[in-house]
């Protein structure tokens, strides 16, 4: 489907990059997000020349700062509520 190698795929599930589900036969089932994050790791081998250790690092970066973009996020948002406690 995406021209990834089934040993990049197994890699990717082993290391915890793409988490697919399972069907009840034991097929792999592919998020939205395994597959928006496959393709992401593709363009990366293959549009810019990444090795497969450099794409699992940026993968891990990218996920690490999403995550500290949502926490800052829900931070502003309590410090706009604490903010609006002390007008009271």
């Amino acid at each position: 489907m995406l021209g990834i190698q089934t040993y990049t795929l197994r890699y990717y599930e082993r290391i915890g990059i793409i988490e697919p589900a399972r069907s009840p036969g034991n097929i792999r089932l592919y998020s939205e997000r395994d597959i928006a994050l496959l393709r992401r790791a593709k363009t990366l081998m293959d549009d810019m020349g990444v090795n497969l250790a450099g794409v699992e690092v940026i993968l891990r970066m990218a996920q690490r700062v999403n995550e500290l973009q949502n926490h800052m996020e829900e931070l502003e948002s309590e410090v706009e509520k604490l903010r609006g406690a002390d007008n009271l």
